[in-house]
């Protein structure tokens, strides 16, 4: 079966209405590269409106200049119409130009404009953008702008001092795909079994084009080790350079040592991360509270997290590395692919299997809670949220994975994941003295219903049994993606 377009259908009703105005747009389309901003925007100008897509370099006026001409001459765009640009102003003018033609203009990376050596062009593309809108009706194209980095796209596009603000028509901000896409996905071109679904969403979550990579590769359904060493080990894999091309080099190598403790480190502390900073690079001890500043609010890539039900001052914050690939790359494989130049190739990967087996574990929680949203989100089952699926501690060494709250039902589900069915059931007892104390602390509850939950990511018969007899619901993948994909898979 050919590779599809999956998921995404709001966005691309949504862009496809837009497209279809047959009047001057100016879109904004932020989101992680290799989320699907390009595909999205591939498959809505199927209607047959001429598009000219450039991806923006890293680079100063001649190198964009040049990547626009390239571009230019790969859409056919003919030279007597529309002149080749020499200047930033050319450009901005024929971005104007291109619109009046009823060309979707889609400017790729365009953060970049951001940069010092290209801030020039917000302006002039300003002046264009104005008399553009001001003629919205006798416009038939527009301008697509497409970013991966947040605060920078902000600074471009919704500063009250940028050029460009309030400029905009319309914006789309891309998530990964939620789980019933990638249940979909592996239901057409692997197999729909709990630890696939697991190993797979732990290595790309929802990126899609980390799923058609392994795809084209013929290893989307294959054993973890001939997947991992398709994927990442061999020469030809498109995987092994992936987290350095997306973003790391864009960090210059400055937040290394604090983003491989916190991938390795999941839900670490504040004073944790000094300490280890302290120790390994003690000249960038000073820096760690501005370099988390960076982490998480421009790049997006680290969170912090407090308990759930915390004040937003209280000093509880662990911090987690929001992406599961970068997770995994740093955690698991980024030491063995390095290593595969002077050790046996069956070594390292066994390594890298083995790493990321550990990495499964946190993994669990982030899918868990992510299916408990979704379920409710689409009306699936019969817990209906209030709000965002949390975990729990507090300086008493109370630690609950997951509480879930469904406010119109009084009901609380503390949830306890383990990718091991017999820890799990092992650790029920220490978790029932969790929750007593994690009731005690939370007396605004009372009176609720309490529901605790243990949660594998696949569970026969006999362990259902044992932990049901102990007062607990059992659930596993199965259960928690019955219905996503279709009544019959899985448990009702």
């Amino acid at each position: 079966m050919p590779w599809g377009f999956y998921g995404r259908t709001d966005e691309l009703h949504r862009l496809q209405d837009i497209l279809g105005r047959n009047r001057w747009f100016f879109v904004k389309i932020t989101g992680r590269r290799r989320i699907g901003k390009t595909t999205l925007i591939q498959q809505a100008l199927q209607g047959g409106q001429r598009v000219f897509y450039v991806q923006v370099p890293d680079s100063g006026p001649v190198g964009v200049l040049s990547a626009v001409a390239d571009a230019m001459d790969t859409f056919e765009i003919p030279a007597a119409s529309f002149p080749r640009p020499a200047t930033l102003a050319d450009l901005a003018k024929l971005v104007g130009n291109l619109a009046r033609a009823g060309y979707a203009v889609a400017l790729d990376e365009f953060q970049y404009f951001n940069r010092e050596r290209l801030r020039d062009f917000c302006s002039l593309l300003q002046a264009e953008v104005d008399v553009l809108s001001a003629s919205a009706s006798r416009v038939p194209g527009g301008l697509l702008v497409l970013g991966s980095i947040h605060t920078e796209m902000a600074a471009v596009l919704q500063d009250a001092h940028a050029p460009l603000y309030n400029r905009t028509t319309d914006e789309l901000e891309l998530g990964h795909l939620d789980v019933e896409s990638v249940l979909e996905i592996l239901a057409q071109h692997a197999t729909v079994e709990p630890s696939r679904l697991l190993f797979l969403w732990t290595l790309f979550e929802g990126v899609p084009k980390f799923y058609r990579d392994c795809f084209e590769q013929g290893v989307l359904g294959a054993p973890r080790r001939e997947l991992l060493e398709r994927a990442f080990f061999a020469s030809s894999s498109p995987l092994r350079t992936e987290a350095d091309n997306w973003f790391l080099k864009e960090l210059h190598g400055r937040y290394d040592v604090i983003l491989k403790y916190v991938a390795r480190h999941p839900g670490c502390t504040s004073g944790e991360l000094v300490d280890h900073v302290r120790q390994v690079s003690p000249e960038t001890n000073e820096q760690v509270g501005g370099y988390l500043k960076v982490l998480i609010e421009k790049y997006r890539i680290i969170e912090k997290r407090l308990p759930i039900f915390a004040k937003k001052k209280e000093k509880k914050g662990r911090y987690y590395l929001t992406d599961n690939f970068l997770r995994a790359w740093l955690a698991a494989l980024a030491s063995p692919v390095s290593a595969m130049a002077f050790r046996p190739l069956d070594v390292v990967v066994r390594q890298a299997d083995e790493r990321l087996a550990d990495v499964e574990g946190p993994s669990l929680e982030k899918l868990v809670a992510t299916l408990y949203e979704e379920r409710s989100r689409k009306g699936i089952g019969d817990f209906g949220l209030t709000e965002r699926v949390q975990g729990y501690w507090d300086r008493a060494d109370t630690e609950i994975d997951l509480v879930a709250v469904a406010g119109e039902d009084n009901i609380l589900r503390v949830v306890s994941c383990k990718r091991s069915p017999e820890k799990l059931l092992g650790d029920l007892p220490t978790f029932d003295g969790h929750i007593a104390r994690f009731v005690t602390a939370s007396p605004r509850f009372g009176g609720w219903k309490l529901e605790k939950v243990a949660v594998s990511p696949a569970l026969d018969e006999s362990t259902r049994r044992r932990i049901e007899a102990r007062g607990y619901i059992a659930q596993d993948l199965a259960d928690l993606t019955a219905g996503l994909l279709g009544r019959g898979r899985g448990r009702a």
